[in-house]
């Protein structure tokens, strides 16, 4: 039997306003999620168990103990179905862990979403939703897989307007930022809400619009990690760059292009400059 293959994209926070915090501590956000066509794989077979192999160029920085979120993931929708959690599963990770474009969140939604397909599971769009928010704040917008205006601690899910042709330069120094730690950090005012209102007309156009919006949580984690505030200079400088942002809580950052040819000489030029760095080229996704 051929495996049931789903793909765990890179999720890409273009920009994130912090606008509130709940009474249990969990801040309200507000953000345009994108995805860009690089990621992880999930590949999953029938199996009398479940059991997990990690490959792939990124699977070392995985910890070594502890429940893997796609395991978790599988017995989390094997219970709510109903059925037992059987299945040989297979991440490939290609992705940086903990980096701020939903490397854990967008592999338990591959998991769910293949695994539903293996086990014939058809839980209805809600339950899924729910179930998926139990696993992480991002799983929710990683299942979706689209651009998606993000709302509350991530359960608010509304479609965002038609995204642009348009090319990315991820980059991530490879050094950890925890997100815990960013959200400690972050002082300040809260920001306003400013959801997208219009579908940008092209990727020029989706740089002013994002311009006038931030990522509120920059500011902290470049003084938690001065890596990252090297890497935006960096990304700003390459030819062709529109702009240079930090994505989600760090440390990845992207710049945003309009083209393949200058994404791509991006990509080279960081990856010659800085090559114990990640770095990697992708097409912007709607």
């Amino acid at each position: 039997m051929s495996p049931v293959r789903a793909e765990a994209r890179a999720k890409v926070n273009l920009y994130l306003h912090v606008v509130g915090r709940r009474a249990d501590g969990y801040h309200r956000l507000d953000s345009l999620i994108a995805f860009a066509d690089i990621g992880d794989t999930v590949a999953v077979t029938a199996a009398d168990h479940l059991t997990l192999t990690v490959d792939g160029p990124t699977a070392a920085l995985l910890p070594a103990d502890g429940d893997n979120i796609v395991e978790k993931a599988a017995r989390a929708l094997a219970g709510r179905a109903g059925v037992p959690a059987h299945a040989a599963i297979r991440l490939t990770k290609r992705l940086p862990v903990a980096a701020g474009i939903g490397g854990g969140s967008a592999d338990a939604a591959a998991a769910l979403t293949a695994l539903s397909r293996l086990w014939a599971v058809d839980l209805p769009r809600a339950a899924m939703m729910e179930l998926a928010l139990s696993l992480g704040a991002d799983v929710p917008v990683c299942l979706a897989g689209r651009a998606t205006a993000l709302s509350g601690i991530g359960e608010g899910l509304d479609a965002a307007p038609a995204l642009p042709p348009a090319w990315l330069l991820l980059v991530n120094p490879m050094q950890p930022c925890p997100t815990p730690a960013v959200f400690k950090a972050r002082q300040g005012p809260f920001s306003a809400p400013a959801p997208l209102a219009r579908a940008p007309a092209d990727a020029a156009d989706l740089a002013g619009e994002l311009a006038r919006r931030a990522n509120d949580l920059t500011e902290p984690a470049i003084a938690l990690v001065p890596a990252i505030g090297e890497a935006l200079a960096l990304i700003a400088a390459r030819p062709g760059c529109l702009l240079a942002r930090m994505s989600g809580s760090g440390a990845t950052c992207f710049g945003l292009f309009a083209a393949e040819p200058e994404a791509r000489a991006a990509e080279a030029a960081l990856k010659a400059a800085r090559p114990a760095w990640w770095s990697a080229a992708a097409r912007l996704m709607g």
